[in-house]
């Protein structure tokens, strides 16, 4: 019996007491009244539950103690117990939606209006807390991320404002054991959280470069007696560098992400009374734009970032130096398709270098495509010097070398170079082009396309892109499950999520010569419209071509075919677009195997 009831308390037990204190005008914070400075890290991972540990070990041995989230996942629990095994702790992300479009996502939310979307954000952060504030490796509450910045109105940051503090001031009653901070991008957020948001214990604000040095000076002259924790840091970032050429922004060299890291963290984060820490952006993995810029590894290689966090953290400097280099461009125009010769300096022996490749990015068009980093055809070497292929765009483009030495450290270098193509320049929509087959759906994992496009009686739909029970190919399929009897349902995965033709997305599909994919139903003579395209012409950005086929399903997986070499695929947004009835009957859809080619 009074093992048992031990086993009933450990968890209690186990709760981490984290407080904050003022002395002698420096503000500290304390797990279990012990100093805790915060050396963190946003963490990208969330994803990825199997390598939790690995990841977390190897956290720990680049001195990091904690890391921040934006929001819960399924993998939450698992995210948790991998951090207290390795003594980190977390800071707990409560997402709220942004009132705009901005740089995390498409989303739109009116503070003013949607009393009910208000309330299941209540209802998740309420959840959120109820679920972890027992759990040990929680450090404190992180509620919403650069809203006000993302939010247009004075009104509607009010009525937000308003929100947060319910929010926060109900957490506060639920928890006594952390403290609660929310999040902002620079000072935007000061002035209505000190008005309206009583409530927080923190102030999280994110910043890059050397505006982190004039934080604390920001607060002294609002008079702000509250403690701040940096909760996004790294190199100055391009939408604060003005410096362009060709309308391409300078990026920073490796060496000046490598200094802002550890210069940054030595004399403008840690000596500041009111600062308890800072989170740097971003141990995660990526090949995207703000991949070479912010993140701590790229294509699964290391980037200086990685070995500044470790030396800001710990004081340890990387074993071997870090290779270097810098890649110098022709200064004119050039047509698509020409072969240009490049200048590339390596500061560093050439025995250690593995491989060297070429990349570009064209920062026009859909977030997508001006997010995508492409590769070069490029030829040549160091020795005899290297030549690229210039892609057929139209504009100025940034132009990378990655350069891999023998350890899986990844040197990089970029710049500008201008591009000619008449062409290229009339298109009206620049969406990515894919390489073929492109698929649509291939598993539920990495789909190209959003499940966001509901229409009809779509609260008798119910879409599951993991269904995994009797696939046709692979271990997933996408099943649409109707539990209705009557009505009709449509449904389509689209790009960007959540948009009906405002937003330009999608893909440049020409080439392709069929569209195709496997389908069955739950009874014999099941009949569905299903096809691609949705956006007709009316909306700013429509889909390029829009393809319905009147399709009767039986109960055996068939694969269908539909001729779509005439058609315009320059921009497709919407990959998969289905329409069924009931016709009395509730059913299932399965598809399979969606894909142009």
């Amino acid at each position: 019996m009074l093992k048992f009831w031990l086993m009933l308390w450990m968890p209690f037990l186990a709760f981490s007491q984290v407080t904050i204190e003022k002395s002698d005008n420096t503000w500290q914070l304390l797990v279990d009244e012990e100093p805790f400075d915060i050396k963190g890290v946003t963490f990208g991972y969330d994803d990825d539950p199997a390598n939790f540990m690995t990841y977390f070990e190897d956290l720990k041995s680049i001195g990091v103690n904690t890391i921040r989230t934006w929001g819960t996942s399924p993998n939450t629990s698992l995210l948790l117990e991998a951090a207290e095994r390795h003594n980190i702790k977390v800071l707990m992300g409560i997402w709220m939606r942004h009132g705009r479009p901005g740089m995390e996502a498409d989303d739109s939310f009116d503070y003013l209006k949607e009393a009910d979307g208000m309330e299941v954000m209540y209802n998740n952060a309420i959840d959120v807390v109820r679920r972890f504030k027992g759990h040990p490796a929680v450090l404190a509450w992180g509620v919403g991320n650069e809203v006000y910045l993302n939010t247009e109105t004075d009104e509607e940051k009010l009525a937000y404002s308003k929100f947060l503090e319910r929010v926060c001031k109900d957490i506060k009653g639920m928890d006594k054991r952390h403290p609660i901070l929310s999040v902002e991008a620079w000072t935007f957020g000061l002035d209505w959280w000190e008005q309206y948001v009583p409530s927080l214990d923190v102030y999280g604000l994110n910043v890059y470069g050397a505006g982190a040095n004039l934080l604390q000076d920001e607060l002294d002259k609002r008079q702000i007696d509250k403690p701040y924790v940096i909760t996004e840091f790294g190199v100055t970032g391009e939408w604060d560098i003005k410096t362009k050429e060709f309308g391409v922004t300078k990026e920073p060299s490796d060496v000046e992400k490598y200094n802002a890291i550890v210069e940054g963290y030595n004399n403008w984060i840690a000596p500041k009374p009111s600062c308890l820490g800072v989170y740097i952006f971003h141990y995660s993995d990526g090949n995207q734009f703000a991949a070479p810029w912010l993140l701590t590894h790229v294509n699964g290689e290391k980037r200086p970032q990685y070995w500044a966090i470790r030396e800001a953290y710990t004081g340890k400097k990387p074993e071997k130096p870090l290779l270097n280099i810098e890649l110098r461009l022709p200064k004119s125009g050039f047509d698509s398709g020409t072969w240009v010769p490049v200048e590339l300096t390596v500061d560093k022996s050439t025995d250690s270098i593995d491989e060297i490749n070429f990349f570009y990015n064209h920062r026009a068009g859909s977030r997508r495509r001006r997010d995508a980093i492409n590769k070069l055809n490029s030829r040549g070497d160091i020795e005899n010097g290297f030549e690229i292929e210039l892609p057929k765009v139209d504009g100025g483009i940034k132009v990378y070398a990655y350069a891999r030495d023998s350890n899986a450290n990844l040197a990089i270098s970029s710049d500008a170079i201008n591009v000619i193509d008449e062409g290229e320049r009339q298109r009206p929509f620049l969406v990515p082009k894919v390489d073929l087959p492109f698929y649509v759906y291939n598993d539920g994992n990495n789909i190209p396309y959003v499940p966001s496009a509901y229409m009809g009686n779509y609260e008798a739909m119910v879409v599951d892109v993991n269904h995994s029970d009797k696939v046709h190919s692979g271990t997933t399929a996408l099943k649409i499950s109707y539990t209705s009897s009557k009505d009709w349902y449509g449904f389509a995965l689209v790009d960007p999520a959540n948009d009906w033709g405002d937003i330009l997305g999608g893909y440049d599909i020409r080439g392709a010569k069929t569209f195709s994919f496997w389908a069955k139903g739950s009874y014999n003579g099941l009949k569905a419209q299903i096809g691609f395209g949705l956006i007709k012409k009316e909306k700013p950005f429509p889909d390029s071509a829009q393809i319905l086929e009147d399709i009767e399903l039986t109960t055996q997986w068939k694969e269908y075919r539909i001729r779509v070499k005439r058609e315009d695929l320059s921009c497709i947004r919407s990959g998969l677009v289905l329409f069924a009835a009931a016709n009395g009957f509730s059913h299932d859809i399965y598809i399979d195997e969606v894909k142009f080619e």
